[in-house]
């Protein structure tokens, strides 16, 4: 500070100490410009490999543009700050200002901001030749890449047939190129080339321009090599990357821990059983969804309070399941986890992701599918294939087709996303249109199943309801709908008693359906015990007849029972199940429906299908099912025409058989129609989740135009549905009895 003291003559005061912030400040000044060197210059220098980015070139140049400005402008701070110091130097060699310091300060203590001085001018004078070297660089590397550069300012969009979309999607990056990050992230900076390159290196709207590194741009097609998967029974592994933290997972692990050494004796008796056939491993990712927090996550907090499990039940058999089949897994409860792992870009979720997908398939819920659709951009349309959807209540044909969904009233908050039906996989075989996945009930071993007989208690009954609501029942039966519980109690040697609902429960009457993507009616609280387990194990009465009701308990206590579990519900028969899954469906192999217009193999010289003696369907012919590679195989075939009114999930049924989808595109001919004796005055090709059909009171035929929309559900008084039904292995219904 320079005060006046009264005599008129000047003198500093804390001189020092006022310069030693600005020192520091200097000294900070000099530590960014390294830096900032380092990073600019580096970045710039490995950057010139023509394979490193899409945008190498337009890097190098526009990255050392904004150096040189950066350098210059330090430069200028630099010399500002040398001509304010100099006229604190003219104020010391003053002479007033001499005696004023040497009355005040030794001359010593002025030593250090003369060398201050000189370190400013040094770091000044540093910058000012880096400045000049980076311009040199400049001048070399833009006389290097002038012609590229020319090629870049002259970029025209190419008119080729075969991307028809690539003049739209540039109008759209002119307009909209800003909106998200994640187009800067991939090196879009405003100009026609940086477009063109994106939309053709990055996305694949365009042809990849002519100067551009082809290689570099090509994707690598040469699929990984085969590892072949082997049991694994560490499950302690398993708990290890299920990780902790939330009350849902660690209800999951104990029940892991729990089952064990069910699960471990399950996967010797399956290795026994597959023998020597392939099994390949796959990397998958695990995305449980409705456990992150930007879902809500309302399931963790009512562990222990009571909440539904059943989910969790599922969620903790699955896990246990992949791992011990031998793949690879990787498991997420949070978003960010899950973009980590996907490879999401910075930004909004408007871009593809930024390497390949590392998975083979991803197991998640309908909150995870969400997730992935919001941040994969157009990755998530080219990968979806390889999404598996753990999906209760099962998502029908029609209400998962967007735009049919959308026309003709199947829309809901849940459907509408255009994936193969199999891909959404159920806890119960409601829907064939639809994969089973299960979960797994405790198995008793003999002598347990013996204890049980003979201390089994009499007259006595356990009620299995839930929430104070379900009271206003009858006795509390009906709700809720199709848990494991039932299940469990039966494996114990329990009988279960249910209600038959009149009429059956659906989205159309019950407001717990309501908004669910399904038309499926709902027959009692548990269809799946009253269908495929059945007396003496299960009783369905209604509970408005009293007399029914009546009689029903009476049966019951007469009758003994020992305990029961269905195979598809022990740990065996969900490994096989999955196993079966894992290794034979594949939902990107995308199959074409056969041309209608030249269907000479679909003639009935040359039909694969042969009218059985009773004239009343067709099976599969055993010498043509070898040409065809379908899974399941087509020779466990049949073709039955249902009733009027009637689905194929119900014609199926009724010949003890059950309806398979994969099948449609094989009978979805209009020669299939002649076999079977079926007169046609007209054929049309239409989209209709109940076709191929026949309305025969006017003779009109009808073949199915979309192939998402083949459905073994739904039915209309107008039609006979054509059923492609297959047969079944004992107690594992989703698997044909050569389907391993």
């Amino acid at each position: 500070m320079i005060t006046v003291n009264p005599d008129g003559k000047i003198m500093v005061r804390r001189c020092l100490v006022t310069l030693r912030p600005f020192r520091i400040f200097i000294v900070g000044i000099g530590f960014f410009t390294l830096c900032f060197l380092m990073t600019s210059l580096g970045g710039q220098f490995s950057a010139k490999r023509l394979g490193d980015s899409p945008f190498t070139i337009r890097t190098e140049v526009m990255g050392a543009l904004e150096s040189r400005g950066v350098l210059r402008k330090m430069s200028d701070m630099l010399e500002m700050m040398v001509k304010r110091m100099d006229v604190l130097a003219r104020l010391e060699n003053s002479t007033d200002f001499r005696k004023g310091e040497e009355a005040h300060f030794p001359m010593d203590r002025f030593h250090p901001v003369v060398g201050l001085m000189e370190r400013i001018q040094a770091i000044a004078q540093n910058v000012s030749d880096i400045a000049m070297k980076v311009d040199q660089i400049l001048r070399n590397s833009l006389l290097n890449g002038k012609p590229i550069e020319g090629r870049r300012d002259q970029c025209e969009v190419p008119r080729d047939p075969k991307y028809p979309d690539c003049s739209g999607k540039v109008e759209w990056m002119r307009a909209r190129w800003t909106s998200d990050p994640c187009y800067a992230f991939f090196g879009v900076d405003g100009t026609e080339c940086s477009f063109l390159i994106y939309l053709s290196e990055v996305e694949w709207f365009c042809p990849v321009l002519p100067w551009r590194n082809q290689t570099a741009a090509a994707p690598s097609t040469k699929p990984p090599p085969r590892v072949q998967a082997a049991f694994q029974r560490e499950l302690s592994y398993l708990l290890k990357l299920i990780g902790s933290g939330k009350e849902s997972l660690i209800f999951m692990k104990k029940r892991i821990r729990h089952l064990a050494t069910q699960w471990l004796q399950a996967s010797h008796k399956l290795e026994q059983k597959l023998g020597d056939k392939q099994k390949d491993q796959k990397q998958i990712l695990i995305h449980i969804g409705f456990l992150t927090e930007e879902s809500g996550d309302v399931f963790s907090p009512r562990v222990l309070k009571g909440g539904p499990l059943g989910e969790m039940v599922q969620w903790a058999d699955i896990l246990a399941v992949l791992f011990i089949l031998g793949h690879n897994l990787k498991i997420t409860v949070s978003l960010k986890e899950l973009q980590s792992n996907l490879g999401v870009p910075p930004g909004r979720g408007n871009c593809p992701l930024t390497v390949p997908l590392p998975f083979d398939l991803i197991y998640t819920d309908y909150h995870g599918l969400q997730q992935m659709k919001q941040h994969m951009g157009l990755s998530f349309k080219k990968y979806r294939c390889r999404v598996r959807v753990i999906d209760t209540f099962g998502t029908e044909p029609a209400y998962n087709h967007e735009e049919y969904a959308t026309l003709h009233g199947y829309r809901t908050n849940w459907g509408y996303w255009n994936l193969n039906p199999k891909q959404f996989m159920t806890m119960f075989p409601h829907t064939p249109d639809n994969s089973f996945m299960g979960f797994v009930s405790e198995e008793l071993n003999e002598t347990e199943k013996q204890f049980i007989k003979s201390n089994k208690a009499n007259n006595m009954a356990v009620v299995y309801g839930k929430e104070a609501s379900i009271w206003k029942l009858f006795i509390g039966f009906g709700f809720p709908y199709e848990g494991p519980a039932p299940l469990e109690a039966i494996a114990n040697g329990c009988v279960f008693l249910q209600a038959r609902f009149k009429p059956p429960h659906s989205s159309l009457n019950h407001e717990f359906f309501r908004g669910k993507p399904t038309s499926r009616e709902v027959s009692s609280q548990h269809p799946y015990a009253e269908d495929f387990i059945g007396k003496p194990h299960v009783w369905t009465v209604d509970y408005n007849n009293s007399e029914e009701f009546e009689a029903g308990i009476k049966a019951i206590m007469r009758t003994k029972v020992d305990p029961y579990l269905p195979y598809e519900y022990t740990s065996e028969g969900m490994l096989e199940r999955i196993h079966a899954y894992i290794q034979y469906q594949d939902f990107c192999a995308v199959a074409a429906l056969p041309d209608q217009s030249n269907s000479h193999t679909m003639q009935s010289s040359a039909s694969p299908f042969r009218l059985q003696p009773n004239s009343t369907y067709l099976a599969w012919s055993g010498n043509s099912s070898s040409s065809l590679p379908a899974w399941p195989p087509v020779k466990s075939m049949q073709v039955w025409v249902s009733d009027v009114g009637q689905a194929c999930t119900s014609t199926c049924q009724k010949h003890g058989l059950v309806c398979e989808p994969e099948f449609f595109k094989f009978i979805n001919q209009k020669e299939v129609f002649q076999q079977l004796n079926i007169v046609c005055d007209s054929t049309e090709s239409e989209m209709n989740h109940l076709y191929p059909a026949v309305a025969e009171n006017v003779r009109e035929c009808y073949l199915q135009k979309e192939p998402l929309l083949f459905s073994c559900a739904g039915c209309n008084t107008k039609y006979q549905r054509l059923c492609p039904c297959r047969d079944y292995r004992k107690g594992q219904v989703a698997l044909c009895r050569d389907c391993l």
